[in-house]
This record gives structure tokens, C-alpha cells and sequence, in this order.
């Protein structure tokens, strides 16, 4: 009777712990703009997995993602995934590699470009990370590129998005003195010593989408980023009401039991 006890006791404190825990775990997050993703939206993700093949697949491979696995969970058939988002000589089941070398990457970039299987969970912003990186590029020329970027400044990767989104260049402030006299940071990159306060895009150089228009690519590229980051994670949402239930239901039963055995200890 006392392992019992002591085995139900343990069990109660347990659900107790975890139930905080579960609330707490979305608490996390950063100030950026948010990017609004919607993981149930099939045609988002279909979107963002064009997107992602036709402009990054090049550079970035997916190696925790198979082209199985992306054409099930997306709502797509095996002959759409191979004449749509198969460029290379892979097959359906194999995971999404980049045809890129290593070695040539390095000697043409500096670097070879990294892996974005779980770019989403490394960053403590998520998807929203992604989202305004995606819409923070601009003009650098000091830059190898030619490009620079206000959310991960000193980026080596160009703005392979720039056809559509056209070439954003700085406006430019001095920065200012605080109360010690001293120049304070500048919140969003600087260009010369002078604060970066927002972008111009010139009518010589404006992109094929508007503002709305990019901001949904951007959007779009986010969901399917934070999908492959954890491609269960509808599901783990979906079945955590159900455990939330199951551990207050324990919980109950628990303390049912607790006040039957302790009513004859008094």
C-alpha cells in the first residue's frame, strides 16, 4: 500500500510539473516583425516548397527531409514532387541535396552555404527570423556580393530574391547622442557610421511584386521552413489537448485516491 502510494504521489507531481512546462514552451519569442505562419495551410506550403526549390535548393539542401516525406505531408502526388520540385537526378524517396560541391562552394562563396533543415528551430525567433531576414536585404557595395543584410549583417549570401522583391537601399540618419554624450547603437545596421532608419527601393529598380506580394513569398517561404523544421509538429499540437486532458484526468483520479487512503490514517 505505501509503494502505491508513494508510486501515485510521484505520478501527481509529475503532471504537475509537465502541465507548466507545455504553456510555458510557447512563451518564447523574439520582437521582430511576426511572420503569421499557419502550418495547416497546404497551399502556403506549396508555395513555400516551389519557392524553396527554384531558388535555394542550388545552394541550401534539406538532408533531414526526404521528397516522400515533403510530397505526402504537402498534399501532393509522386508524379507532382518529380515534374515540379525535382531538379536533379534524385528519386522520390531520397533526401533533398544540394547538387552543389563542397569544395566549389567554398572556393566561390568563402563558405559552402549550410544546411536549412532546422534553420527555424535554431533561431530563438523562429520562423519569424526567417520572414525579416528574408526582407532585410539592401544595397551594400563594400559587400562581395553586393549585398548586405539588416537582421544577420556581414551575410555573404546575395538576395536571390531580388527580381521580385527589387534592390532596397538604405536611408540613412547620424546617430544620435545619449544623455553621456555617447553615439548610442543603432538598432537596425549602420552604413558609414550613420543608422540604417528604413529602406528606398529607386523606380529604375523596383521588382516584379509590391510590398504585399513579397511580404506572401517571404510568408510562404517561412511556413515551409518551419514545416521541415518539424514536419510533425500539426500533429504534435493536435494530439497535446488530448494529453493535457489525460495528465488532468490522472491528476483527479490521483487525488481521489489520496483522500480514500488518507481518510483512515486520521
Amino acid at each position: 500500500m505505501t509503494k502505491l502510494r508513494s508510486h501515485l504521489m510521484k505520478s501527481l507531481a509529475l503532471a504537475l510539473l509537465l502541465l507548466p512546462g507545455i504553456s510555458l514552451a510557447s512563451s518564447e519569442g523574439g520582437a521582430m516583425e511576426s511572420a503569421q505562419i499557419d502550418l495547416t495551410d497546404k497551399a502556403a506550403l506549396q508555395r513555400g516548397a516551389s519557392l524553396y526549390m527554384n531558388y535555394c535548393s542550388s545552394c541550401h539542401s534539406l538532408s533531414y527531409q526526404r521528397y516522400s516525406r515533403m510530397g505526402e505531408d504537402l498534399g501532393l502526388t509522386k508524379e507532382q514532387v518529380e515534374q515540379n520540385l525535382i531538379f536533379t537526378d534524385a528519386k522520390i524517396g531520397e533526401t533533398i541535396d544540394t547538387g552543389m560541391d563542397a569544395a566549389n562552394a567554398t572556393a566561390w562563396l568563402g563558405k559552402a552555404p549550410p544546411d536549412l533543415s532546422v534553420v527555424a528551430r535554431t533561431k530563438a525567433e523562429g520562423a519569424d527570423w526567417i520572414y525579416n531576414y528574408l526582407k532585410s536585404f539592401y544595397v551594400d557595395e563594400s559587400r562581395p556580393m553586393g549585398w548586405n543584410n539588416t537582421v544577420f549583417p556581414g551575410a555573404s549570401m546575395p538576395h536571390v530574391l531580388w527580381e521580385m522583391q527589387g534592390m532596397q537601399h538604405p536611408v540613412l540618419e547620424p546617430k544620435r547622442k545619449g544623455a553621456n554624450g555617447e553615439e548610442e547603437a543603432c538598432h537596425a545596421g549602420e552604413v558609414g557610421g550613420q543608422c540604417i532608419k528604413g529602406f528606398v527601393i529607386p523606380d529604375a529598380q523596383k521588382g516584379s511584386m509590391d510590398a504585399e506580394q513579397y511580404d506572401r513569398v517571404a510568408r510562404d517561404l517561412s511556413t515551409f521552413l518551419a514545416y521541415v523544421g518539424e514536419p510533425s509538429a500539426v500533429k504534435r499540437e493536435s494530439m497535446g489537448v488530448w494529453v493535457v486532458l489525460f495528465l488532468a484526468f490522472l491528476t483527479f483520479l490521483a487525488y481521489l485516491l489520496k483522500v480514500e487512503y488518507w481518510r483512515d490514517v486520521h
